[in-house]
């Protein structure tokens, strides 16, 4: 039985810069790092792996480059990772990409019995959490998002129960296999790879499949299959606060002067 890790390689977000001009993002000099969700998502994997000795893949979809992501899996006890890279499924919006990776995993069910998919809850360039429950909706999978801890898998009855992580509470839920789960990052603590690990892995090949691979309609994916396109990134405009008073050791005044401020503005009336 197959568990899938889908992780995807993003620009490290704390390094990147948007050009005033043109709006778009700065991307010459700024690293690209593992999505920090997904690295969540492959380490659960990892660890029913471990448990129950299911094998897993990890898949990603993204430029040539994106091997080095996949090999860094490899090398943390990923069993066979697949790289899903052509130039027609660039520019790719979250339907078109949920598109691709579904079909990737469909291929791989048609070898091994894919048990579950695994995603990180979001990624940091994106931030939309939509791919992983599109992968669900398409495959006709279960959905469980937000995912903070994995209960029980029950391989008789092929149903999982696991914890969601919700605003100021839990939520315990059992669901039929095979699911889709979006993790978030308090599931676990990421593994490190040992050296023979890294060894392996720098000389591990990693399965490439494009789309004379996929044989997806063109007009489904890449830019030509994507509804929503980005027009422009921009910094919003922050304005400098103003301090009013003492607030510390004249409270009073200090509230006082917040009403006259907010009745000059017509933002409260008396």
């Amino acid at each position: 039985m197959l568990v899938v890790a889908c992780v995807k390689q993003v620009p490290d977000t704390t390094q990147v810069q948007i050009d005033p001009e043109t709006g778009t993002l700065i991307r010459e000099g700024v690293p690209f790092i593992v999505n920090p969700f997904d690295t969540h998502a492959l380490e659960e994997s990892l660890r029913l792996k471990d448990k129950y000795g299911f094998r897993v893949a990890a898949i990603s979809m993204g430029p040539p480059n994106t091997e080095v992501t996949l090999k860094k899996a490899l090398s943390l006890g990923a069993d066979e990772v697949v790289l899903l890279s052509d130039r027609v499924f660039g520019g790719a919006d979250t339907l078109a990409t949920s598109r691709v990776l579904a079909e990737a995993i469909r291929r791989l069910g048609e070898k091994e019995e894919v048990l579950m998919v695994i995603c990180g809850k979001q990624t940091i360039d994106g931030d939309t959490a939509q791919v992983g429950p599109g992968i669900a909706s398409r495959l006709g999978y279960s959905q469980l998002t937000l995912v903070d801890q994995i209960n029980d898998v029950d391989l008789r009855a092929k149903t999982v129960v696991v914890r969601r992580k919700l605003e100021g509470r839990h939520e315990i839920v059992e669901a039929r296999l095979p699911a889709v789960l979006t993790v978030v990052r308090e599931i676990n603590r990421p593994r490190y790879p040992t050296v023979p690990m890294r060894l392996m892995a720098e000389g591990a090949e990693v399965m490439l499949w494009d789309n004379k691979v996929m044989q997806l309609d063109e007009e489904t994916i890449g830019l030509r299959g994507s509804p929503t396109q980005v027009r422009r990134i921009f910094s919003p405009e922050r304005v400098k606060g103003e301090i009013l008073g003492d607030g510390l050791n004249k409270p009073e005044e200090a509230a006082n002067l917040l009403i006259d401020s907010l009745l000059e503005r017509d933002i409260i009336s008396l």
